[in-house]
């Protein structure tokens, strides 16, 4: 079994760097996996792109590295089957990145980029599987139908994407709560302006229970009798209800009474001067 000694210490350190980038700033479709004792064989799972016959389907895949390596390419296999023209029925990867094309400055993030966009753009010319490839050039439609049977029985399945239920929950209870105290609140303040009977809520219970039950008593006057508070807008007086209106107008008459008879008894004295 092959294990990091078969890795110079440089490369294991290089490695570790850039297998901790791919973690924290995972390319787009693509997540690595790796055993901690054996940096020489990374697995990374692919999804197929949107727009093309692999899409919804999930593909694992392997880059095995050789001691000399990065001057050397590493070797790509598919392990998930997969009808594409590049990709042999072993699993074998054929791109010019892991061929010809290898570069030392290439990192693992390059090559699993590479293998994800083959899925978008195959290579029929330099195919591995010759049925695939073939049926690419000559009749799309059929290459597409092979592609999505094989993704349909093959590939794994997107993880669904999680979702809090619980902020959700909290939320809608946050929410419920503000709707009642608003609904109140403006019950309330239509009972103070208008004097309107009081509707069932909460923190007013119906005349029906507030009667004195089966003896038809009725409450005290006070029950009903909401607290009323005069503001003052624009620089006049608010309306006031009719109740204070009638106890206002009584009040005005006791005063006039009061000086009519103060100006009678001043007249009688002067004309008993």
């Amino acid at each position: 079994m092959a294990t990091n000694e078969n890795l110079p210490p440089n490369v294991i350190k290089q490695l570790a760097r850039e297998l901790k980038n791919l973690d924290e700033t995972p390319p787009e479709g693509i997540k690595v996996g790796v055993n901690d004792d054996d940096f020489s064989t990374i697995y990374a799972d692919i999804e197929g792109p949107a727009g093309t016959p692999y899409e919804n389907g999930v593909f694992r895949m392997k880059l095995i590295l050789s001691r000399d390596f990065p001057h050397s390419p590493p070797k790509g296999y598919f392990l998930t089957k997969i009808f594409h023209p590049n990709i042999a029925s072993n699993g074998e990867i054929c791109v010019n990145t892991l061929k010809r094309d290898w570069n030392p400055s290439l990192g693992l993030r390059h090559v699993l980029i590479v293998v994800r966009c083959l899925l978008i753009e195959p290579f029929p010319e330099s195919a591995l599987n010759e049925q695939a490839g073939k049926l690419l050039l000559e009749n799309y439609d059929e290459y597409a139908r092979h592609a999505r049977l094989y993704t349909g029985i093959h590939a794994l399945k997107p993880k669904p994407k999680f979702k809090s239920v619980a902020r959700s929950e909290s939320t809608a209870t946050l929410n419920a709560d503000q709707t009642t105290n608003t609904s109140v609140c403006i019950v309330d303040t239509k009972t103070a302006v208008s004097g309107a009977v009081v509707q069932p809520t909460p923190l007013a219970p119906s005349l029906n229970t507030m009667k004195g039950g089966a003896s038809g008593q009725e409450p005290p006057t006070t029950a009903l009798n909401p607290v009323v508070e005069i503001g003052v807008s624009s620089g006049s007086a608010a309306a006031a209800p009719p109740v204070v209106a009638a106890a206002q107008k009584k009040e005005g008459g006791l005063v006039k009474g009061q000086d009519k008879k103060k100006i009678d008894a001043r007249k009688k004295s002067l004309k008993r001067l």
